[in-house]
């Protein structure tokens, strides 16, 4: 044996966690691009869905139960927008997106690869230093999509990076493989852009700090994209009032109207051979039809009539 000291071992100085999970409320789309986000990061955490009748304050002490002091909640809405919050716990700042546009690794199937774990480089948008919100939100991607040096879990090279773009007043987020060291790139996935609603001074609440000016409401978007007639084979309202018997009736006569008339075979059509068969188009006699609509009418007047009768009818003392 050496009397060399022994190596030291690198220092975890960065000690970043990062609480994921979700809301119950999103589909299955929603929960395998939160699955993808958790691969991209080691230094996540995972946590089981939370009842949506509980406050957003009590994130902040699952995220101290977690030791954790970052925090990503997925937040769905009638199961067809995803919101995501991104806080800082416990003390702030937080931020509201809406996710839109998600295509996850699974449906992309692209040709780039990364091994699991690798610490990402980040590229960001020039547009980020111009304004003030643009800063922040840089600031706490870094800090939560930055994977710690010596963590763990972590790998310790790059093999790939993410790009945050900016484009329409949204955050455009892409992952690509570093194929080789002049810039040669290959997508990964996931797909999704992050359109900012809010930026809040404390985790999960607090005072406005800043609110998009130019985001629709997505209410307002579904209701002047939804189409003038839904189903216009279906009668509206008015086919439902009024005596259901009457009605039955009407529907019958009007259907025996407009049915075509049967093609009948002759007697003599029947006993000649297969290949001199001939069929004769006979129609049938109008007096006969109005005989046979008659009688269906009496019949079905008869059945309202004692229905009539009974409603009439009390029970009589004993």
């Amino acid at each position: 044996m050496s009397d060399d000291p022994a190596p030291k071992q690198p220092k975890w100085i960065n000690r970043q966690r990062v609480l994921v999970f979700a809301a119950r409320g999103i589909n299955h789309r929603h929960r395998h691009l939160m699955e993808d986000i958790k691969t991209l990061m080691p230094h996540h955490k995972s946590e089981s869905k939370m009842e949506r009748s509980k406050n957003l304050y009590v994130v902040n002490e699952i995220s101290e139960m977690k030791n954790c002091n970052k925090c990503i909640l997925f937040e769905g809405r009638k199961m067809r927008d995803l919101y995501m919050w991104v806080a800082n716990v416990p003390n702030g700042p937080s931020v509201k997106f809406l996710v839109e546009n998600i295509y996850t690794m699974g449906e992309l199937k692209m040709t780039g690869n990364c091994l699991r774990g690798s610490r990402p480089l980040l590229s960001f948008d020039p547009q980020f230093t111009k304004d003030p919100h643009y800063g922040l939100l840089k600031e706490m991607l870094i800090q939560i999509f930055g994977v710690p040096n010596h963590h763990p879990k972590s790998q310790p090279f790059f093999d790939h990076v993410y790009t945050f773009m900016i484009l329409d007043n949204r955050v455009w987020f892409r992952n690509y493989q570093i194929l080789s060291e002049d810039g040669a790139l290959a997508e990964i996935g996931p797909r999704f852009v992050l359109n900012p609603v809010k930026i809040f001074s404390g985790s999960f609440g607090g005072v406005t700090l800043w609110e998009n000016p130019k985001r629709i409401e997505k209410k307002v978007v579904y209701e002047a994209t939804k189409p003038e007639t839904g189903y216009p084979d279906i009668e509206g309202a008015d086919f439902f009032k009024g005596d259901p018997m009457r009605k039955a009736h009407e529907v019958v006569i009007k259907e025996e109207l407009e049915s075509p008339p049967k093609i009948e075979e002759s007697d003599d059509a029947i006993e000649k051979p297969v290949f001199t068969k001939k069929i004769t188009k006979t129609r049938p006699d109008k007096v006969i039809r109005r005989k046979q609509l008659k009688a269906k009418s009496k019949a079905i007047s008869d059945q309202i009539k004692k229905r009539k009768q009974f409603k009439k009818k009390k029970p009589g003392k004993k």
